[in-house]
C-alpha cells in the first residue's frame, strides 16, 4: 500500500458527499484540490462559506465550467488523482472530465461518482435503471480511457438513510414508515468513512483498475432492526406504517424526477436488498480486508451521534 502522498483533485466538492471527501483527502495529508463553477452575487452564501473552510483546511479552489476543455486539461495536468463526487443529474458530464483527463496524460487514477450499489450486478426499477445506466457508460469509458480506475460501490450513506428512515431531527416523531417488508438487508455507512476509505483506495496499488466494495460488517442492517435499535436509545415506541412493494412500483411510475429516482433506489435496497442478494467475486476488494486497522464508525454509533446532533433537516441527495 502506498503511502506517499499524491495531489487529489475532487469535483463535486461542495456537493452533500464531496465536502466529505474533500476533508476525508485535505485530513490524510494529501495536497487537496477542488474545482468548482465560478463564484455569482447570487451563490448561496453557504457554499461561499464552505469554500472559505476548505481554504482554511489548506484546500486548492479552481474555478472554471466542466465546457472549458482547455482550462480542464492545465488544471488537471497539475495534479496525481482524480475523484468525481457528482450527484445524479450531473454523472454524464464525468466524460468531459475523462477526456480532458486523456489529453493532460499524468493521472494516475481515476475514482467516478458512483458510491452506491453495484451497478453491473442489480436490476432497478426504471428511474434508478436509468440512473445505472450513466454510471456503467462512465465506468465503460473509464475502462476504455487507459487511465488507472477505482470503482467504489460504497452501499448506503448511513447518515443520509438514517435521516430518510428515521427523522432524527424531529424529537416528537412517533411514526416511521417501513418499505416492504423491513427485513431485506443493506450496507448503512457513514459518509465519513466511506470518503476516509475511498482516499485510501484511491492511492493504494492494489486498488488499481479494480472495484472496491464497502460492505462493513457491523453496518449490514434491516429496517426493522435501525427501527427497534432506536426505540431503545430514544425510550420511543414507533408507530409502523408499511408501504408494499406494489405501491413503490406505481409511485416510481407516477412522481415527477427526482422524487421518482429516490423512490426506486429505496425500492431496490430496501425492497429487493439488491446492496447484499449477491456474493462477492473472487477479484472484488473488501474495504475491511484491505484496510484492518481503520476503525469505522458502526451504525450503534452512528445512532449516537444523531442522538447528541440531529440535523436540522433532511437531506437531498438525489438533485
Amino acid at each position: 500500500m502506498s503511502c506517499e502522498m499524491s495531489k487529489i483533485m475532487i469535483f463535486g466538492g461542495t456537493g452533500y458527499f464531496g465536502t466529505y471527501m474533500v476533508k476525508a483527502s485535505a485530513s490524510a495529508g494529501h495536497p487537496t484540490y477542488v474545482y468548482v463553477r465560478p463564484g455569482k452575487p447570487h451563490h448561496d452564501p453557504s457554499k461561499l462559506q464552505l469554500l472559505e473552510e476548505f481554504k482554511s483546511i489548506g484546500v486548492t479552489i479552481f474555478q472554471g465550467e466542466l465546457d472549458e476543455h482547455e482550462k480542464l486539461v492545465e488544471v488537471l495536468r497539475q495534479v496525481d488523482i482524480v475523484i468525481v463526487t457528482f450527484g445524479v443529474p450531473l454523472v454524464i458530464e464525468q466524460l468531459k472530465i475523462i477526456r480532458a483527463m486523456k489529453e493532460a496524460g499524468n493521472i494516475k487514477r481515476f475514482i467516478p461518482s458512483e458510491f452506491g450499489n453495484e451497478v453491473d450486478r442489480i436490476s432497478p426499477l426504471p428511474p434508478f435503471q436509468a440512473c445505472c445506466d450513466k454510471k456503467k457508460m462512465i465506468r465503460r469509458a473509464a475502462e476504455e480511457s487507459g487511465i488507472p480506475y477505482t470503482f467504489v460501490s460504497a452501499n448506503s450513506f448511513g447518515a443520509y438513510f438514517v435521516n430518510f428512515l428515521l427523522h432524527p431531527y424531529d424529537e416528537k416523531l412517533q411514526k416511521v414508515n417501513i418499505y416492504g417488508t423491513g427485513e431485506a438487508k443493506f450496507g448503512c455507512n457513514y459518509e465519513k468513512d466511506i470518503a476516509v476509505y475511498t482516499v485510501k483506495a484511491a492511492t493504494d496499488k492494489r486498488a488499481e483498475n479494480g472495484l472496491i466494495i464497502y460492505r462493513l460488517p457491523k453496518n449490514v442492517i434491516t429496517q426493522l432492526d435501525l427501527i427497534s435499535c432506536w426505540e431503545k436509545k430514544t425510550g420511543r415506541t414507533m408507530e409502523k406504517t408499511y408501504i408494499s412493494e406494489k405501491e413503490m412500483v406505481k409511485l416510481s411510475q407516477s412522481l415527477p424526477f427526482p422524487e421518482a429516482v429516490g423512490t426506486a433506489v429505496f425500492h431496490s435496497i430496501l425492497v429487493k436488498g439488491e446492496q447484499m442478494n449477491y456474493e462477492l467475486k473472487e477479484d472484488d476488494l473488501d474495504a475491511v480486508e484491505l484496510y484492518p486497522d481503520y476503525k469505522y464508525t458502526t451504525v450503534d454509533q452512528l445512532l449516537d451521534i444523531f442522538m447528541v446532533d440531529p440535523p436540522k433537516r433532511g437531506i437531498a441527495v438525489f438533485e
